[in-house]
């Protein structure tokens, strides 16, 4: 059974675009490509952080995410090659709009003093970033279990080809952008 989201994608969203677009082909409209899901951990920071970043973000994804280490050295930020520096995780298909419909239903609402995400979030090419500032949002955290808050970058990444399009198919989607003046 598919997802709430893929299903509104495929009844709503699809039909709306073609029409306001003006698309020739159903294969033209932009849809979600994948969400990558990235934790940064300060390199200096006990050898228990990237532990915890990896549980937390095992438990908001479903997945095990891969642990990413550094390049190269950098002496101003105490830095070493190979050392560990967050780890991040890419969703597809269902479960990434299982994550999309839980990250726009339950979690976004959950900030305090929310208002809605920015529309300046695109990089030009169609896809959109989010940085969150506490994992405590998501509805999966347990909280007595937390030793340190952790932000994370979600980056929505579409097949549109502009910033308007994939505007318009995440405002479509549910997307809570802030209102413009």
């Amino acid at each position: 059974m598919k997802s709430r989201i893929y299903q509104k994608y495929v009844d709503n969203v699809r039909p709306e675009m073609l029409k306001s677009r003006g698309y020739k082909n159903l294969h033209q409209v932009p849809k979600l490509e994948k969400i990558v899901i990235n934790m940064g951990v300060s390199a200096s920071l006990e050898k228990g952080a990237i532990d915890d970043a990896v549980r937390d973000l095992t438990h908001i994804t479903g997945r095990k995410p891969i642990v990413t280490k550094s390049r190269t050295s950098i002496a101003n930020f105490k830095l070493r090659e190979g050392q560990v520096v967050g780890c991040c995780v890419t969703l597809r298909r269902d479960v990434m709009y299982e994550f999309f419909d839980r990250l726009v239903a339950a979690a976004l609402p959950r900030v305090r003093d929310f208002r809605g995400v920015s529309v300046r979030s695109f990089d030009g090419r169609g896809n959109y970033s989010l940085g969150v500032s506490d994992q405590t949002i998501f509805p999966e955290i347990e909280m007595d279990k937390i030793k340190r808050q952790q932000g994370m970058d979600i980056t929505i990444v579409t097949t549109a080809s502009s910033d308007e399009e994939a505007r318009q198919l995440l405002k479509l989607m549910g997307m809570p952008f802030v209102e413009g003046k």
